[in-house]
């Protein structure tokens, strides 16, 4: 993974996001870039009349701190040994980060951002959700796979090769495959082809497949967890709720790489 994008706002874990992005960069010989998105929709609202009204004060003040944060930024990485650029965007931040992301190879960014499951949706690029307080260090060492034989586990697979490749121990957990999946040895082949080792656990169902894979993922002590994101429709997995949005929703645990 030699481009990296980073959700670069300012709420909080950006440290966690930029030193994740740092060490992923220093790893890969690779290049960091920190999207500053300043979204100018949510200052403009509409009268009953279809006319508009911008709160100029409130959007001058949010354009200053953005500029005063992108030039912090710089001037941080300036003094580092990684290559990097500062871009700039007045989207919404998924709209914004899925049009940069058309080109790099990961995004960086918070579980309590809110959107990272979105971005996984509407974005070819997986999708690195950390928690607030916990940055990845690379190489890793341990990692799992969340496996149900479906076409995004499959997709998640492939993309986390380069993060797995050097990890110190890789589990493929199983609870139950989807029919005509593949199977989780397809899995443990896939890796062997790209270096990496790993061990299949089939878990026993206890409560929910989330909880299931909860507790297998904590009893390892995984720095990172690999799945596919959302492998039920989006209304289902808001209604009713899921393996992803189970583990979005977590505050603490494992980064996870996310790709749909």
């Amino acid at each position: 993974m030699r481009s990296i994008l980073v959700n670069a706002d300012r709420r909080p874990g950006m440290d966690v996001r930029l030193n994740t992005a740092l060490s992923l960069a220093r790893a890969s010989n690779g290049h960091v870039t920190l999207l500053v998105d300043t979204p100018v929709a949510r200052y403009i609202s509409m009268d009953p009349m279809g006319g508009s009204y911008v709160a100029s004060d409130a959007l001058k003040q949010a354009m200053a701190d953005d500029d005063a944060s992108a030039a912090r930024l710089e001037e941080r990485l300036s003094r580092d040994d990684v290559p990097f650029d500062v871009i700039r965007s007045e989207a919404e931040p998924v709209e914004a980060l899925a049009k940069a992301a058309r080109l790099a190879d990961v995004v960086v960014m918070s579980r309590s951002g809110g959107f990272a499951g979105e971005l996984a949706l509407v974005s070819r690029t997986p999708v690195l959700a950390l928690s607030d307080d916990s940055a990845l260090t690379m190489p890793l060492g341990k990692a799992c796979v969340a496996w149900d034989g479906g076409d995004e586990a499959a997709c998640a697979l492939r993309n986390a090769v380069g993060l797995l490749s050097g990890c110190e121990s890789v589990a493929v957990l199983t609870v139950a495959e989807k029919p005509g999946g593949f199977p989780a040895t397809e899995a443990l082949r896939y890796l062997s082809r790209h270096g990496v080792t790993a061990e299949l656990q089939e878990l026993p169902r206890r409560g929910s497949t989330e909880e299931t894979l909860d507790v297998a993922v904590g009893r390892s002590g995984a720095d990172l967890l690999v799945m596919g994101a959302f492998g039920h429709s989006r209304v289902r997995e808001y209604l009713f709720g899921g393996v992803t949005r189970y583990f979005l929703d977590k505050s603490d645990g494992p980064a996870l790489l996310l790709t749909h």
